[in-house]
């Protein structure tokens, strides 16, 4: 079965994530199938927008933790860093894509799928909306440092720092996470409304507005710093503390839950 969904209709091309019995996330088939998909609709003349989603209860949990095995012959830290910059030009995808691309997210928005919700041009939330970054939890770093530029350095570090996932889409909506709340039953209605909005304009004139707007961000040094922070994730990742290898330890044996109910205990007293 497919991890996406991909169709155009109109002016517009609906990207659904398609993983709704493992909260659509992001695996190496669905990176590989959403490459294509943006691919397609950057090459295709009748569409001047792209809308992204999520099938099923939540709009994406995130990469998925289950990482692939590493191909023969090559080590368990090159796998992660080229693993990390995988996943890092996906989600820069979106950002550098020279069509509108609006995210429309529901039920859970967390880790990574937040960052590919955040580099959107346009996020619209339903009010049942969750965001988070659990990452510092699972003793991970952040693939696309993406948040400081979008919601602001202290917004940005109250959320990575605590690793909180109960985000609700008021606050999202508040900080600038989002752009619009509406209520969950009318979330693809009134983004497909938003999306047919921008198709009536010029697309060359939006196409160019969104690289320049792109543009006055980037000669700030954004790009730099996203690579920069990358690299940070990739020692993260690649660096083990025996608090770390106890961790996923518990987490391979017990399960995530239990790997952080023991990570409770380590506090000192």
């Amino acid at each position: 079965m497919l991890t996406i969904e991909f169709e155009k209709r109109g002016a517009i091309a609906y990207i659904r994530l398609n993983r709704p019995d493992k909260l659509n996330a992001v695996n190496s088939a669905m990176l590989e199938e959403l490459g294509a998909a943006l691919s397609d609709a950057e090459i295709d003349d009748a569409i001047r927008v792209i809308l992204l989603s999520g099938n099923g209860r939540a709009f994406s949990s995130g990469f998925d933790l289950e990482a692939d095995e590493p191909q023969e012959g090559v080590s368990d830290s090159d796998a992660i860093r080229d693993e990390l910059k995988r996943d890092f030009e996906l989600i820069m995808r979106f950002w550098d894509c020279p069509k509108p691309t609006i995210a429309a997210v529901h039920g859970y928005c967390l880790g990574s799928s937040m960052e590919i919700s955040a580099v959107c041009d346009i996020t619209i939330s339903a009010d049942d909306c969750r965001f988070g970054a659990p990452e510092v939890r699972f003793g991970s770093g952040i693939v696309c440092m993406i948040l400081p530029w979008i919601i602001g350095l202290k917004n940005a570090k109250e959320l990575l720092l605590l690793g909180n996932t109960d985000v609700d889409a008021a606050r999202a909506l508040a900080i600038g996470l989002t752009n619009r709340v509406v209520a969950a039953p009318d979330l693809m209605s009134e983004a497909t409304k938003l999306a047919a909005e921008i198709a009536l304009n010029d697309p060359l004139a939006v196409s160019l507005t969104k690289k320049a707007v792109n543009r006055c961000v980037e000669m700030t040094g954004m790009r730099d710093a996203l690579l920069a922070a990358l690299e940070t994730d990739i020692e993260i990742e690649t660096t083990e503390t025996p608090e770390s290898k106890r961790f996923n330890e518990i987490r391979a044996s017990d399960g995530l839950k239990a790997a952080l109910a023991w990570r409770a205990t380590q506090l000192p007293k």
